[in-house]
């Protein structure tokens, strides 16, 4: 059973009140997102909660890292789970494409879904060992071409169209995901960065604000991730996955999904 929420988002309040006034604003942008409450701040997040910046870090990073790893073949049968198309129970929804695919084309051919890494593998050089690897909270389903057009490039604003898109972008240095997932793919790179600090034999994982890191352990960029948390909170479906992984695979979550209000208050 999800765990209850209470969730308030701020809004444009001065827009409002200039159009009360009878002025003229340029276009708004998203707001940061509000604090919220959850069912685990008296419980899981009990150490973190009213803590910010680098001690709101390495709390969240000592909590999040009581995880049971999965094998990176069990990565298949969790997705089948995790990814579930809330309209279809036989099949799964991809990320960037926003295809719903049966969960039994899961494989490396044409036509196939497979595991896409969010944090590109080759940031941090990791490579689908127990661990980062196999982490489902950023492992996805997606289209086998799809996955490859993505490749290791880092996110960022601007792109063209490609086949199966569903609306994803890509340039020479970076990849724009559809807008409906923005924030998931954020939270999902912010995760990656607080769960993995190099203390457990991984690499500290890290955001920045490039889009060239290749095979460094860095992944960008992080003031369009920041503007995607905003524009793109979570979902009632990005919420019921975060519970999943929690309950019945890696006993950890994703705090930026249950406090996303944490991104800036950290970065």
């Amino acid at each position: 059973m999800p765990a209850a929420r209470i969730r308030s988002w701020k809004t444009v309040a001065l827009a409002t009140s200039a159009v009360l006034a009878g002025l003229v604003l340029p276009t708004a942008t998203a707001a940061p997102a509000s604090a919220t409450t959850t069912a685990y701040d008296d419980t899981y997040y009990a150490n973190a909660i009213g803590k910010t910046g680098t001690a709101l870090k390495s709390s969240l990073h000592t909590i999040i890292s009581d995880q049971t790893a999965i094998s990176y073949s069990a990565v298949w049968n969790a997705l089948k789970v995790t990814d579930q198309d809330p309209n279809n129970s036989s099949n799964v929804k991809l990320l960037y494409s926003g295809i719903s695919r049966s969960k039994s084309l899961n494989g490396g051919s044409t036509g196939n879904w497979n595991r896409e890494h969010v944090w590109a593998q080759s940031h941090g050089d990791f490579g689908t060992s127990a661990g980062p690897g196999t982490d489902l909270h950023h492992l996805r389903a997606e289209d086998v071409q799809v996955n490859a057009r993505r490749g290791n490039l880092d996110f960022d604003n601007g792109g063209s169209t490609f086949t199966n898109s569903g609306g994803s972008l890509v340039d020479a240095n970076s990849f724009e995901p559809r807008d409906a997932v923005k924030g998931d793919v954020a939270r999902m790179i912010l995760y990656m960065a607080v769960r993995y600090e190099g203390d457990d034999g991984w690499p500290n994982l890290e955001p920045n604000d490039s889009v060239d890191n290749g095979g460094t352990r860095f992944h960008g960029r992080l003031s369009v991730l920041k503007a995607w948390n905003d524009e793109d909170p979570p979902d009632a479906w990005e919420e019921r996955r975060n519970d999943l992984i929690y309950s019945d695979y890696q006993g950890n979550r994703n705090p930026f999904i249950d406090h996303p209000e944490w991104v800036e208050a950290i970065w």
